[in-house]
């Protein structure tokens, strides 16, 4: 029941009340992303959702599109700046997904959503991520986030689909509140950003 009917709710409850709630924040984080990265204070890509199914992310953009001279993106570790470094590390940048928990492509719990370029490369085993709704948290943020194997995350996200309950959401919800206060594996060792998924 939980899962099919309450989960939902609940997302919904919570994520209205915590958008109006920090509303004042994200209007002024809109306002310095938008100086900062010179009226680009979203970052928009696209994730497959429950299902698989497509769906349009929305996060505060934290890395900038400085390029070289022969037009590339510089590596990821030079277009961090240092305002997006801060928002990453307190993850605010997750505010805006509130957004996509309201329009129901995502819930406040649940496997992360990765790329779509993903989705080929998983195993039947992997792909049972995609038996529930992404989520702005999840078992693998708190159980080491990116400083942790894509192997063990993938376990991790499929144990949570077995394992969906309200009190396990809560958990999660609790722990990733005390993830966030210590900024604990925001990266994974050594790396700006997490390596890709190879498939491996």
């Amino acid at each position: 029941m939980y899962k099919l009917f309450f989960k939902r709710l609940i997302d919904f409850i919570l994520s209205f009340f915590g958008t109006i709630v920090l509303l004042p924040f994200f209007l002024i984080l809109v306002i310095l992303l938008f100086i900062n990265n010179n009226g680009s204070p979203f970052f928009i890509q696209r994730r497959p959702g429950k299902g698989g199914k497509i769906f349009n992310i929305l996060k505060f953009k934290t890395m900038n599109d400085k390029k070289d001279e022969t037009g590339k993106l510089l590596p990821d570790s030079e277009r961090l700046t240092a305002l997006g470094s801060f928002i990453r590390k307190t993850s605010l940048d997750e505010i805006p997904q509130l957004l996509n928990v309201l329009k129901g492509d995502m819930s406040l719990v649940g496997p992360r959503p990765l790329l779509p370029d993903y989705l080929t490369k998983y195993s039947s085993f992997q792909n049972r991520r995609h038996e529930v709704k992404p989520g702005i948290t999840g078992w693998v943020q708190v159980n080491g986030r990116n400083a942790i194997s894509w192997d063990k995350k993938f376990e991790l996200d499929v144990w949570y689909v077995d394992h969906i309950s309200f009190i396990l959401d809560f958990k999660i919800l609790f722990k990733t509140i005390l993830k966030v206060i210590k900024s604990d594996d925001i990266y994974a060792v050594d790396v700006t950003t997490i390596e890709p998924f190879d498939g491996k």
